[in-house]
């Protein structure tokens, strides 16, 4: 693929910047109120399509807020047990904050492939929708993980229709169900 999504960013490009959180409508609240971005849509709980943790099956459920600020879609995960996962290490390692950056992939596992050699560890790998994701993890000398992003004619579909609602969006109904 080449060319752009319909929300503006390149086919295999960074396309998400996600942040762990402790409280999810906090999160939102700063994201909406003092940065204007939004609105936010709310996935209540998700654990993916049989997900794996660091070559173990996974049963972490989280919350998630996705929104838009211009081009760029801001992902807030929040932890909802104490299960082992990808968004816990980053909170008993350092709390809340920066977590990833998700690159829209073409080739999941030829792209996996390709970090696994450049020194990058799978960290997590899940079924999402009708595609999939994989967070790689690059160790302490990188600011933090990147989660693989099946490119997929529903994942433009999906991420448009959020950044096309933060097109002149008034502030009403900053988080909203999906």
């Amino acid at each position: 693929m080449t060319g752009e999504f319909g929300f503006g960013q390149p086919h295999g490009g960074v396309i998400q910047t996600a942040f762990v959180v402790t409280d999810l409508r906090e999160a939102v609240d700063f994201w909406t109120g003092d940065l204007r971005a939004g609105p936010f849509f709310h996935f209540p709980e998700w654990r993916g399509g049989d997900p794996v943790y660091r070559g173990r099956p996974s049963t972490a459920a989280v919350t998630i807020a996705m929104g838009f600020a211009g081009r760029m879609q801001i992902e807030l995960i929040q932890p909802l047990d104490d299960e082992p996962s990808v968004y816990k290490e980053l909170l008993d390692r350092s709390g809340p904050g920066f977590h990833h950056l998700g690159v829209a992939s073409e080739d999941i596992d030829a792209d996996v492939a390709r970090y696994e050699k450049d020194g990058w560890t799978l960290a997590f790998r899940a079924g999402v929708g009708n595609g999939e994701v994989a967070y790689l993890d690059g160790g302490p000398a990188r600011p933090g993980m990147i989660e693989l992003i099946e490119a997929s004619p529903g994942l433009d579909a999906s991420f448009t229709a959020m950044w096309r609602a933060s097109l002149d969006w008034d502030g009403t109904d900053p988080l909203r169900p999906r």
